[in-house]
């Protein structure tokens, strides 16, 4: 469930999405007959209404030259619609907290509905569907807020090859010890959701595995100027959002040409 204040606020990204639909899933090909790698990218609360991880989506798909899909982690009812999108604050601004806790009520009963733990089977039973069908050489998944606490889980798996974890929300160090594959992790400079010592421990379980033989890589990349949610909903009006936006891209593109090379 949405963890922290900016989890229902952001922008929306200019563009149009050129991809399609397939039996309920975005598909944003890459080049035909390429079945080297892919990415899964799993979505924030808003899921697939709101057209950024569409456009996102794309992007990748281009950059790396491979296919993207993007599962429907709500059955065609996410938590929030993209109507209820609210600007963000800028770093350091007060919360008022009786307009959060106001706002966010009608919304906690589909929270609750849809938290990780009911949406993880359905990303789980997605990529093994896709495996049986497309039998790609190497999968990597990308997951934003809601997608990033999935992703963490998903990283546990023998799913996966790869995973690149945006300003996630909820993550125990359970979850963080069970992980498997490689890990790089964009975090924002305020986050309620993945707080600074939750990010902290995290790392600081990566790095103890050094030198042991359940070592896998992983690197940690704080974006000055940042909030929950800027690498999926980004204000491109704030100068450092749109750095820390772009950062965290490149660095999606980046991880995932290390880790899943062709």
């Amino acid at each position: 469930m949405a963890s922290c204040s900016n989890c229902k606020k952001g922008a929306v990204l200019p563009g149009e999405p050129t991809g399609t639909m397939v039996n309920g899933a975005y598909f944003a090909a890459g080049p035909e007959g390429n079945t080297s790698r892919a990415i899964i990218l799993l979505t924030d609360i808003f899921g697939l209404p709101l057209v950024n991880c569409k456009i996102i989506a794309d992007n990748i798909s281009k950059r790396l030259e491979c296919d993207c899909w993007v599962p429907d982690l709500f059955d065609g009812k996410p938590p929030i619609t993209p109507d209820k999108l609210k600007v963000p604050e800028r770093v350091g601004e007060k919360i008022n907290w009786f307009s959060l806790l106001y706002n966010a009520l009608p919304s906690l009963p589909a929270m609750l509905r849809n938290r990780p733990t009911v949406a993880y089977p359905k990303a789980e039973k997605f990529v093994k569907e896709l495996q049986v069908e497309k039998k790609y050489g190497k999968l990597g998944a990308v997951g934003y807020c809601f997608g990033g606490t999935l992703a963490v889980s998903m990283a546990s798996t023998d799913l996966l090859n790869s995973v690149v974890i945006c300003h996630p929300g909820s993550v125990t160090e359970a979850s963080v010890q069970a992980m498997k594959v490689p890990s790089a992790w964009a975090c924002a400079e305020e986050d309620m959701g993945f707080k600074p010592e939750i990010r902290r421990k995290a790392e600081e379980i990566l790095a103890s595995r050094k030198g042991k033989e359940n070592f896998v890589e992983y690197e940690f990349k704080d974006y000055k100027g940042t909030v929950h949610g800027f690498a999926a909903r980004p204000n491109l009006a704030y100068p450092e959002v749109k750095a820390g936006y772009e950062g965290a891209f490149e660095q999606t593109i980046e991880w995932f040409q290390k880790t899943l090379p062709i």
